[in-house]
């Protein structure tokens, strides 16, 4: 197992920047506002020729039992408990607060070493902010800027020895592993179903809407295969996310889409299918990720069976450009119906991955144009002569002929539906590329 790191320490330090600039990447919300980040966040990080998995947690605040505030904490917990190595941040510019010396506490009940960073050291302000550390009695502190990235040095060093005591190196993920992003509109239950199929509570839960404001990455093993589960803040319509978080959630979602493999759009069966639902199906279509449709909170449908048959219609017919996506109904809360859901996003995946033979495709295209003949466009028959798959991820495939600029979206469609059923390709997003053969005397 890799060398694991948690980043702690009380509200607005500096812990996501500082994730940020260990996994090199832009991924976890950064905002001035205090208490952005709820769920614990993981990625791969690294300093030099040092690698570990980083985790980035929420706070260590006490609250009632049932408030947000609690959940967050079980959160940041669950982290301490899987880290070898805590990094503990404080703001220079501030020094020690009453919360800071709360969280030393924490800390030194934990029982897992711990590295004293003082953020925001660029400054001269922060001089005096850094000896003030010393009084925490946790070592040393490092001066950084993760902002600026300075410091790395001195942090390097810290982090060598610990390092050396645990297991190093991330796993080999040549073949890499399955990304699965959940999304949905706001309050359909995506974090509750993400912890059922984890089957502990990974992320935040409750009634109130937006809980979960950045796509949370976990990783999983299901029947041998690993799946890196992606829970996604609620996607609402770019006019709507009036607040400056709220929009950076939705970008994060958006961009969980774009590099998933397979997205599960999750409605809720009590108005399942509305626009803002069919926006997000058409997004992923687009994006070209495969498909599957799961419909949440099936335990308060009244006639099951009836609303079953009436939402697979519904799906053929507002969705045509997934035709024949999976569509699973359950329960998150209660678990009835969530053992189907893994299996239909494996088969689908499997499906966005096929690759059809070469003379397989032509003796397909021959079949479909004899039983189908192209139209007639501009005086002229359009004649398809010859198809070949060009790439997978999602499915794509060039169809070379005469006059093919003129071919109606009608018979691309038709296309497009054989397919999808010759082939055994339902739910899969498909692109047909249409190309004519270059005419050596066209430009004398």
């Amino acid at each position: 197992m890799a060398f694991t790191v948690a980043i702690v320490g009380r509200p607005n330090v500096g812990k996501s920047t500082l994730f940020n600039r260990l996994t090199g990447k832009r991924s976890a919300l950064v905002d001035s506002t205090p208490g952005v980040t709820r769920d614990r966040r993981e990625g791969e990080g690294r300093i030099g020729p040092m690698t570990m998995h980083v985790i980035d947690t929420a706070g260590l605040e006490d609250a009632a039992p049932g408030a947000v505030g609690h959940r967050v904490r079980r959160q940041t917990d669950r982290a301490l408990e899987d880290a070898d190595l805590l990094l503990f941040v404080i703001d220079a510019r501030v020094g020690v607060t009453p919360d800071d010396e709360h969280v030393a506490r924490v800390l030194r009940r934990a029982g897992t070493p711990v590295i004293l960073l003082a953020n925001k050291a660029e400054a001269r302000a922060a001089e005096a902010g850094f000896y003030d550390a010393f009084s925490l009695g946790l070592g040393d502190p490092v001066p950084v800027s993760a902002e600026h990235g300075d410091g790395w040095g001195g942090l390097y060093e810290a982090m060598a020895p610990h390092a050396e005591a645990a297991e190093t190196g991330l796993e080999d993920e040549r073949d890499g592993p399955l990304r699965l992003a959940v999304v949905g509109r706001p309050n359909v239950g995506k974090s509750t179903l993400v912890n059922r199929l984890l089957g502990e509570e990974r992320v935040i839960t409750g009634p109130e809407p937006g809980l979960t404001r950045d796509a949370i990455a976990a990783r999983w093993d299901f029947e041998g295969r690993r799946i890196e589960l992606i829970d996604t803040a609620g996607l609402r319509r770019r006019a709507r996310a009036v607040e400056r978080i709220e929009k950076l959630s939705v970008a994060d979602g958006l961009a969980a889409i774009r590099f998933a493999h397979v997205v599960m759009v999750v409605l809720d069966a009590g108005r399942a299918f509305d626009r803002q639902d069919l926006a997000i199906a058409d997004l992923v279509e687009r994006e070209g990720r495969a498909v599957v449709v799961a419909i949440n909170k099936w335990d308060l449908v009244d006639d099951p069976r009836a609303m079953r048959r009436e939402y697979g219609l519904k799906l053929e017919e507002l969705l045509p450009q997934v035709r024949g996506a999976a569509l699973v109904a359950l329960s998150a809360l209660t678990g009835r119906g969530a053992e189907r859901l893994m299996p239909a996003v494996v088969e689908s995946y499997e499906r966005w991955n096929r690759r059809i033979g070469t003379a397989d495709l032509n003796r397909w295209l021959a079949d479909a144009v004899s039983t189908h003949p192209p139209p007639v466009v501009r005086g002229g028959r359009v004649k398809l002569r010859y198809a070949t798959q060009a790439k997978t991820r999602p499915p794509t495939f060039a169809l070379f002929g005469a006059r093919v600029a003129g071919l109606p979206d009608a018979y691309k469609r038709y296309l497009a539906n054989r397919l999808r059923e010759d082939f055994d390709l339902p739910g899969v997003p498909l692109r047909l590329r249409f190309r004519s053969p270059r005419n050596p005397y066209a430009e004398r």
